[in-house]
């Protein structure tokens, strides 16, 4: 295994043109450089293209993470490059207040729905679609983390990229052209919430938690601002390698001078689609990790189901479950997922949106095989 560059703080501080970090540089401590790189095999049972060749292989990504602190100042960043693009994951500045807060500013992680991810599989969850699972912004966000407790403190003045941008790694509003319909919005003025509460019992933990999110959808034609919000409840309860993930969301987009008020414009990862503009998001994962010689085998299904609450009575429910495998061993880490959706973007041919009119009979099928080797 390779082992992480060690820089000043304040050389790659000033490359990142963090002027109030690096002026607290000096020369003890550093920073850790390391990377990621991920090779991907896709099968898709409803392509004529994919059945007749046996699937594809393709560069998934690869990533360079920088993270290290000087003092009582630090900074954590990802910048990540795939076959047709590249962006940001995250980047930030951080302080440490005291032992139980820490400030941060910049490009960091919205802190709504579960702690980390509310998904085992490389396919993320349900909320990931509608920017509500490891999507970060730029703003300023605190947290606090003591005997249990964590409160996240959040506020974000925009996106990580403009409106018209497709390239973001997580979902943000879009505006642009989508099957003819013309769609205005940018995210703007957003505040985010989220309490939780970890309990320690024999043989793991459970995690108790809501959150809460609103913010101002901004119109660029019309210069008028619209609001959005979301609220969560969720769980994650861990035993004896076992794992229990439950979450539960309520959303609305109301978009200021909206074509169509039942729905908005979503996009990331070099693509854009519609979802219902209010509905509500349930999930519901349970894994298992297996100790072994290697390393660990940890199994999951991760079940998505989003119920949409429009005027149009045309709409319908978007389903996606995973059933899969993720084998860590040494420094590469490989996840086996087999994807079923109904209804739903990037699982159908057809149905290329969430919680509208269903255009594709029944579920679609998929294979995805992910390896990522980490230095």
């Amino acid at each position: 295994m390779i082992k992480p560059v060690k820089f000043t703080l304040s050389a790659l501080v000033t490359a990142l043109s963090l002027s109030s970090v690096s002026a607290q540089a000096e020369t003890e401590d550093g920073i850790d450089v390391t990377g990621t790189l991920r090779i991907k095999y896709a099968y898709k049972d409803y392509s004529a293209d994919s059945t007749a060749k046996g699937g594809e292989i393709g560069l998934d990504i690869a990533a360079i993470k920088f993270n290290g602190k000087k003092g009582d100042w630090g900074i954590s960043a990802e910048y990540r490059f795939t076959a047709d693009s590249h962006f940001i994951k995250h980047g930030y500045g951080y302080y440490d207040a005291s032992p139980a807060w820490q400030i941060q500013f910049g490009m960091t992680k919205n802190p709504f729905g579960n702690p980390g991810f509310i998904s085992n599989s490389f396919w993320l969850g349900m909320p990931y679609y509608f920017g509500m699972e490891d999507d970060s912004d730029m703003g300023i966000k605190a947290v606090y983390n003591k005997d249990g407790w964590q409160s996240d403190i959040a506020f974000f003045k925009n996106s990580e990229y403009a409106g018209s941008e497709n390239k973001q790694y997580a979902a943000d509003l879009y505006s642009g052209n989508i099957n003819g319909t013309d769609y205005s919005n940018e995210e703007s003025n957003q505040l985010s919430l989220r309490q939780t509460y970890t309990m320690q019992h024999q043989g793991g933990s459970t995690t108790l938690g809501g959150s809460l999110q609103i913010g101002q959808i901004y119109n660029n034609l019309s210069q008028n601002n619209g609001d959005r919000y979301a609220a969560a409840v969720h769980l994650d309860s861990s035993y004896h390698g076992w794992n229990l993930q439950l979450q539960a969301i309520q959303y609305e987009f109301n978009a200021a001078d909206s074509v169509d008020p039942n729905k908005v414009a979503l996009a990331f990862l070099s693509w854009q689609y519609e979802v219902a503009a209010k509905g509500q998001i349930y999930s519901l994962n349970i894994a298992k990790t297996i100790p072994t010689s290697f390393g660990s085998v940890k199994c999951y299904n991760d079940f998505g189901l989003m119920t949409p609450d429009v005027a149009d009575a045309s709409y319908d429910n978007s389903k996606q479950n995973v059933i899969g495998c993720a084998v860590a061993a040494g420094p590469t880490y490989t996840m086996f997922d087999f994807i079923m959706g109904n209804n739903m973007v990037f699982a159908t041919p057809l149905d290329d949106h969430i919680g509208l009119a269903q255009i594709g009979k029944g579920w679609d099928k998929r294979i995805n095989i992910n390896f990522g080797y980490y230095f």
